[in-house]
C-alpha cells in the first residue's frame, strides 16, 4: 500500500508542475526573440483567427499548419497562455488569445519556413 500511495503521489506533483509552467518556451532563432515548442520547433499566428478562435480546419490549411495541442486534463494558468477548443474535440495552445501552430514545412528545431508564406501567417514573439 505505501508504494502505491508513493507513486501516486508522485504522479500528482509531476502532473500539478507540468500544468503550472508556461506551454511554449521563449527561444532566439536568426537574433529574434520568438515562441517554440518544447521541443525547440517555430509556433505561429494565423491573421484569419479569432481570439479564442481557431479558423484553420480545413485542407489544405489544418495539413500545413498544425495545431500546437494541449495534452488532456491541461489547463491554462494566467492571462497569457490560454486553451481553445477545436471542432474535434481537441485543444490547442493560444497566447493572448491567438491559438498556435507549427508549420509542416519547419524539419528541425530553429527552422522558420513558415514566415513568409503568405502575409496571414507570422511566427510568434513575445510581447
Amino acid at each position: 500500500m505505501k508504494k502505491v500511495v508513493l507513486g501516486l503521489s508522485a504522479l500528482l506533483l509531476s502532473t500539478a508542475g507540468a500544468f503550472a509552467m508556461d506551454p511554449a518556451t521563449e527561444s532566439v532563432i536568426n537574433g529574434a526573440k520568438v515562441y517554440t515548442t518544447p521541443q525547440g520547433m517555430t509556433l505561429y499566428t494565423f491573421d484569419k483567427d479569432g481570439l479564442g478562435n481557431s479558423t484553420c480546419t480545413t485542407n489544405p490549411c489544418s495539413t500545413n499548419w498544425l495545431p500546437f495541442t494541449a495534452p488532456v486534463g491541461a489547463i491554462a494558468d494566467g492571462d497569457d497562455w490560454t486553451l481553445v477548443a477545436r471542432a474535434d474535440g481537441t485543444k490547442m495552445w493560444a497566447h493572448h488569445g491567438k491559438p498556435l501552430y507549427t508549420y509542416v514545412q519547419d524539419k528541425k528545431p530553429g527552422d522558420v519556413s513558415g514566415e513568409g508564406v503568405s502575409t496571414d501567417w507570422h511566427v510568434a514573439t513575445p510581447d
